[in-house]
This record gives structure tokens, sequence and C-alpha cells, in this order.
């Protein structure tokens, strides 16, 4: 799980703009310390945002610059309404969320880093005759979201093997369902089978689902982001060097959990516990850290498909800018 990870601060104006810092020390307005505001959700695939918000690592970087402060969400578009708003600064969140961000802000929403890929798999209900995506045909898929990374792949993997949905002529009903809920759909017979992230899909395998695509399996060998960091613009221009600093303990928080992911994942899961009163078994917390690839890369070809994706569906009306993705692409070990 290990990574060889590369410096993928790249944004053309804000190494203009660091060049020359030797600490902007404190902006303040009105006698008020500057805030940075975390955008994140409380799911492993936020693996970096936990860790350093259980282990404090921000608070500590920004001591005397300004004050870090966290706010969790449910769903993508929660927190792309708080990016415009202004109610956060950075953000954890899907690379199709962070898509539509982009497109509807007109280009003043910028994907900084990678956070996580893969973490995902297709799993079918017991005893379901399903053997591959070919034998989706006439069945019911859930995916968490309409619109959502777990839907593009999905929509991806009909394509490519000849199906379509209900909505497009074809026959493959896509329900959206919520990951806690799946389960109890499966189990009373209302969907044939389900595309979900970690470290859902563990659980339900765990309760008897079988695996008919595994993490590695669903979409380009796994190499695509399932959790991204975008910025506001307007802060980045602000605060280059606090940018430059969260995405420095970003980096270093993606160091520390490859280096020892069983201790990482369990200070992940204590944190995860805090904030919403349930935790992971053991058994769960280790196999969904296996089929997550905790990384600060982004595969931009798995990113401009999902735009390309999204703006068939229509779930944008334009492209995201040229600029969208301005980080560098690294070269990394296997997984």
């Amino acid at each position: 799980m290990r990574r060889n990870i590369k410096k993928i601060f790249m944004m053309a104006g804000v190494v203009a703009m660091i060049a020359g810092l030797t600490g902007c020390g404190t902006k303040k307005s009105a006698g008020k310390t500057t805030e940075i505001n975390v955008g994140y959700f409380n799911n492993v695939t936020h693996a970096q945002a936990l860790y350093m918000k259980a282990q404090g690592t921000l608070d500590k970087a920004f001591d005397g610059k300004a004050a870090v402060k966290w706010t969790s969400f449910n769903a993508g578009p929660s927190e792309v309404e708080a990016l415009f708003s202004g109610n956060i600064d950075i953000g954890y969140i899907g690379p199709v969320p962070a898509i539509s961000a982009n497109v509807k802000s007109k280009g003043d929403v910028s994907l900084i880093s990678g956070a996580s890929q893969a973490g995902a798999e297709l799993v079918k209900a017991p005893g379901s005759d399903i053997k591959s995506a070919k034998d989706l045909d006439g069945k019911t898929v859930a995916i968490p979201q309409i619109g959502n990374t777990q839907h593009l792949c999905l929509l991806k993997l009909l394509s490519d093997n000849g199906l379509k949905t209900v909505e497009e002529g074809g026959t493959v009903t896509v329900t959206a369902v919520e990951n806690a809920d799946v389960q109890n759909m499966m189990d009373q017979g209302n969907i044939d089978a389900a595309l979900v992230p970690e470290p859902w899909g563990s659980t339900l395998v765990k309760n008897g689902a079988e695996i008919v695509l595994d993490y590695n399996q669903v979409y380009m060998e796994g190499n695509y982001p399932v959790a991204v960091v975008v910025v506001r613009n307007e802060f980045l221009k602000e605060h280059p060097d606090l940018v430059k600093e969260f995405l420095r303990q970003h980096e270093e928080a993606t160091d520390a959990i490859n280096q020892n992911v069983d201790k990482a994942a369990e200070i992940i899961n204590n944190e995860i516990n805090a904030a919403t009163g349930k935790s992971l078994s053991a058994d769960i917390l280790k196999t969904a850290f296996q089929k997550l690839t905790i990384s600060t890369d982004v595969n931009k070809d798995a990113v401009d498909d999902f735009a390309a994706i999204s703006l068939d569906q229509k779930f944008i009306n334009q492209k995201p800018t040229d600029d969208f993705i301005s980080v560098e692409e690294t070269n990394t070990s296997a997984k």
C-alpha cells in the first residue's frame, strides 16, 4: 500500500506568490485571527482529514497563523454549497462533486491534490446469478447517490458492456440508496447488486453479499480517485502560505498512514467513533484499507473520463476549466 510520493504543489500563480515568502504571519481583520475552514466526510476514504483532525497536526502547524475549523458533511452537494458560500476554504470531496463545483463556480474551485483511490466494489445479493457486469442486464443496481463517483463508474461499466440504464432506453435500473440502507434493500430483494465505497462493500460481503468486481476491477484497475482535495481560489490567492502548509501537512499525513497502516487505521476509526458514535469492527477496518490506496496522486485521465460522462449525462453543462486540476502527475510504485 506504500507509495513513493513526490511534491505535488504546482499551481503556477501560487508558486509565483510563494517563491518569495518567508512567512506571511497572521492576517487579521477587526482583531480576528484568520480561519482555515476544512470540510470532510467521516469516512475512511477521507483518511488524511480524519488523521490530521485526530492528531491535531493542522492546529500545531497553523499555531499563531490561523485557527483551524473542521466541518463534516454527509454528501458532496452540501459540501459544494459550503464552498460556494465561503463556509469552507478547503475540502476533501469526491472527484465528481469537485468537477461539478468547478463548473458551477465558473472555475473558482480547483483540485489541488488527491487523497484516496479505488475503494469500491460491485457486489451482488446472495444467490444472485450475476457473474459479471454483462449480467446486470435486467437487474436493479444500487449506488450511493445519483451523479456521484460510484454512479459514474457504474455507467462506464454498463457502457463498456453494451448496456444502458432504463432512462436511456436500456434494461438496467439504477437506484440511489443510502449506504447504510443497502443491506436492508438487498435482504428484502429490492436490489440485485450494489456498487458502493468502503467500508460499505466489505460490510455487505461480511453479511453475505458476494463480490462481482473487486476494488481493482471496477474501473482503471483501481487507479482512479475516490476522494480529492479542492480549494476556493479566492482563499488560495489571499492565503497561499496557508494552502502550501496545508498541502505539506496533507502529504505528511499520507506518508504517516502508509508507513503504519494498522496504527493509522485505529486512529482514524477512533475519530469516526468520536464523531458519529459508531466505529468499524477490526476486520472491516482492515479490509477497507486493503482496498484503498491513500495517495496524493491524481489520475487526470480518470477525472477527464468522469467529466465526459457527467457532461454526457447532463450532470454538468460544460467541461471543467483547463486549470481545474492543479497538481503534477507523479510516478508511483505498485500498491
